[in-house]
């Protein structure tokens, strides 16, 4: 394998993924496949630790769920031999109220045998809680006069 083509797979899986197609990005992972998403799963309990394609499944259909529309923009997707890190621009359509959430993820993919099989992604959980909620949350942790954002 090269590292042109992981770069590929991964920027496929990406696209399959926030196109709404879960079966085609689950296609792109191995069997045991992992994944680790920091968050707080109070408020987000679809996210965290994963473990295989069924876990999976059912975190990506819980985002479905609640968003109308996703997409995602990938400025930058580096590899090198087995692994690929991407710097990923998420745009969530909030089903409730149509309101779009942006944010940032910092996706790191190890492959094996051409599937995806570890994701781990890094993100501001702080601003997209924030975002979520419509609240200033850094003005209420500080007694400050929370607004609507």
């Amino acid at each position: 394998m090269t590292e042109g083509s992981n770069r590929e797979r991964v920027l496929d899986f990406l696209n399959v993924l926030y196109s709404g197609d879960v079966e085609g990005a689950l296609e792109r992972c191995t069997d045991d496949v992992e994944s680790l998403a920091n968050a707080p799963i109070d408020i987000l309990p679809h996210m965290g630790h994963r473990r295989g394609k069924a876990e999976l499944r059912e975190m990506w259909n819980a985002v479905r769920a609640r968003y109308s529309e996703l997409r995602c923009e990938v400025p930058m997707l580096v590899s090198e031999g087995d692994k690929a890190a991407a710097f990923i621009r998420v745009f969530f359509r909030k089903s409730i109220n149509q309101r779009m959430v942006q944010f940032d993820i910092a996706g790191f993919y190890t492959l094996r045998d051409g599937k995806i099989s570890h994701i781990r992604e890094i993100i501001d959980t702080f601003d997209l809680v924030q975002q979520l909620l419509e609240r200033d949350v850094a003005a209420i942790l500080t007694g400050r006069r929370a607004e609507p954002i």
